[in-house]
């Protein structure tokens, strides 16, 4: 048989809001808080170093679909003679 215990630290959900009971707007800025409490922020470092790949790739695929553009469009000019 199989134990299943809960981790230490989290805390206990709340019940979902009886049917009925309408929108509470602190209710729910109270679990937007806690729910932003749980999450794992990347570090300053890790973020610079995403958004350099990410930059590095975005350039990377710009300079690839401009030479393919170019062979084709040369590549159109010539079979049917026409464009610049």
């Amino acid at each position: 048989m199989v134990s299943v215990t809960k981790p230490k630290g989290t805390s206990p959900k709340r019940p979902p809001a009886q049917k009925g009971q309408g929108f509470s707007l602190r209710r729910y800025f109270a679990d937007v808080r806690a729910e932003a409490k749980r999450v794992t922020w990347p570090t300053r470092r890790n973020t610079i170093v995403t958004t350099g790949a990410v930059l590095a790739m975005v350039v990377a695929t710009c300079i690839f679909f401009f030479i393919v553009d170019q062979v084709i469009g040369l590549g159109i000019s010539k079979i049917l003679g026409i464009g610049g």
